[in-house]
């Protein structure tokens, strides 16, 4: 059995240094592939999440129908926008190259031109992954893939997820989430991050089980969030099994922050977003 840790009031400790002297690549580069055509909030929501997190430049790659929507919402992130029905392979090869950690499967969907990002995307990154949402169901679809995660791979799955991955009844996931997330992880050598109310995130050796976080917080694009909080520690230098763990961590403060302003009743993805900076800010107070 993994040796299990609880949370306690050094987990921001962990955050990666900001030395003065710095530029936008000091702080790395998060890359996220998703936002299939009519879910475009999704990369949105993670794009979001890592520039506020603390990472220098953030790259959609989306098809070209969310062009328009991603440069009035974030016009800060770099687009690289292909074709719906016949994306470039090497175009988004390069454009994944370029990351310092990337976000596979926000909002991508399950159509065939999804699992060929997916598969591109494996085959030419040269840095950490985070995988969630359709990227897990992709995988969960044709199981051989995953043997081709690369090691430290990190994936944020909630409990449908983690039984579609498995193979488990929903029922057994829940019984035992610390346990299930060492053995998915320990087998496949990446991070398993277990999202329910107590989230765990294991590395097959060790085990943090979050005790941030509230009811709010189960709303849409609230895990886009989180994988974007994740990729963006990553960029910036943070080791896969510990950015998970303090991702984790910030994103369920940042939700308790934004449920004792607006209650849990009323908590928005947007609303955890805009929580972060307060979470993080806490940190140089104490």
């Amino acid at each position: 059995m993994a040796k299990r840790f609880n949370y306690d009031k050094i987990a921001l400790s962990m955050l990666p240094e900001r030395p003065a002297r710095s530029n936008k690549g000091t702080f790395g580069q998060v890359a996220v592939v998703g936002g299939s055509v009519g879910m475009s909030g999704a990369a949105y929501f993670a794009a979001k999440a890592a520039y506020r997190t603390g990472c220098g430049l953030v790259r959609i790659i989306s098809p070209r129908e969310n062009r328009v929507i991603y440069q009035t919402q974030l016009p800060e992130a770099v687009l690289s926008i292909y074709d719906n029905d016949a994306p470039d392979e090497r175009d988004i090869k390069n454009a994944v190259c370029r990351a310092s950690a990337i976000v596979l499967g926000v909002g991508l969907g399950t159509t065939d031109t999804a699992k060929k990002l997916l598969i591109y995307t494996l085959e030419s990154a040269n840095c950490p992954i985070v995988i969630d949402a359709d990227g897990l169901n992709i995988l969960a679809a044709d199981k051989k893939l995953l043997r081709k995660l690369p090691k430290g791979t990190v994936i944020t799955p909630h409990a449908g997820e983690m039984s579609r991955l498995t193979g488990l009844p929903i029922a057994a996931v829940l019984d035992d989430i610390p346990s299930v997330s060492e053995r998915f992880a320990e087998e496949y050598g990446v991070i398993c991050v277990m999202k329910d109310s107590n989230t765990a995130v294991s590395d097959g050796e060790r085990t943090m089980v979050n005790d941030s976080g509230n009811s709010g917080m189960a709303t849409g694009g609230a895990g886009d969030v989180l994988s974007g909080i994740i990729a963006s520690l990553l960029a910036q230098g943070t080791a896969p099994f510990e950015a998970a763990a303090l991702g984790v961590y910030i994103h369920g403060l940042a939700g308790d922050i934004a449920a004792k302003s607006l209650s849990e009743y009323s908590v928005m993805a947007s609303d955890i977003i805009d929580a972060i900076p307060k979470v993080l800010r806490s940190k140089n107070a104490g």
